[in-house]
């Protein structure tokens, strides 16, 4: 099995950092206008938030590092991720109707992509990749897109 880049780890632990920032700051106005809040000054409060937060958050960002695996098999993507839930999804290639490569202004500054399978189906109609190697994004891209064509002529039923 396959495992993420570990640079997406910078990225998840930047996106617990902005939600840290956004929780100490709201802490910190309703510890400014409560007059229940003890006294306590506001940036002490919001300081206190934002480092259990931070904490958690980059916690959260390894563990889900180390759940996430995935593998192209020969005739389905196989995937395993969660940290509280394990969740394993098995595509078949037969079900996938395009690929996807996507990075945002974060991930193109760590030199990493994510992958978006689209399948036939109602629901969840997708499955993500994230956190590869704009390379290795650039070669699952284009291997599942040809195991797709490959496997068009069997019926998906």
């Amino acid at each position: 099995m396959e495992a993420l880049h570990p640079r997406v780890r910078l990225l998840w632990s930047a996106g617990a950092a902005i939600s840290a920032a956004v929780l100490a700051a709201i802490a910190g106005a309703f510890t400014w206008v409560d007059p229940l809040s003890l006294g306590l000054p506001p940036v002490l409060v919001g300081g206190v938030v934002f480092g259990a937060a931070l904490a958690l958050g980059v916690g959260y960002a390894v563990a889900r590092y180390r759940a996430w695996r995935f593998e192209v098999r020969e005739d389905t993507l196989y995937l395993e991720r969660g940290v509280f839930t394990r969740v394993r999804t098995v595509v078949p290639y037969v079900r996938v109707q395009h690929v996807d490569s996507q990075r945002g202004p974060l991930e193109r500054v760590l030199g990493l992509s994510t992958v978006v399978v689209y399948t036939a189906g109602s629901r969840g109609a997708d499955v993500a990749i994230p956190g590869l190697a704009a390379a290795r994004a650039s070669d699952l891209q284009e291997r599942l897109r040809a195991l797709a064509i490959e496997s068009e002529p069997t019926d998906a039923v």
